[in-house]
């Protein structure tokens, strides 16, 4: 009985707790999905970058305001001589480079 007072008396504190365990199970539940995350936002801007700007040959200004992202990237490098794009963010790195005119831009390795 002595479990019932306690969630009478501190309902806030009973509920923060049922919430906590939830969420953490939710992030154990999706940490692949979580830890690809930050691969996601530099492949995603070094892809969308060197299309923009090497299949659809825009200027490098208006790609860069295309691939914005709410989330910041660094260490952003255009290699228009080789037609690569290297994008750093949230501690990963990832770069595409343009291939031909059939096959568009493609991530590396």
């Amino acid at each position: 009985m002595s479990h019932h007072r306690f969630i009478r008396r501190r309902p806030f504190s009973t509920l923060s707790l049922v919430l906590l365990i939830a969420l953490l199970g939710w992030f154990w539940q999706e940490r692949v999905a979580l830890w690809a995350f930050p691969d996601i936002i530099s492949a995603y801007t070094a892809k969308e970058y060197c299309s923009c700007r090497y299949v659809l040959n825009n200027s490098a200004e208006y790609c860069q305001g295309y691939v914005k992202q709410y989330l910041s990237t660094s260490g952003f490098v255009d290699d228009a001589a080789s037609k690569r794009v290297m994008v750093g963010g949230m501690g990963r790195s990832n770069s595409a480079v343009w291939v031909g005119e059939r096959q568009g831009c493609r991530l590396q390795p």
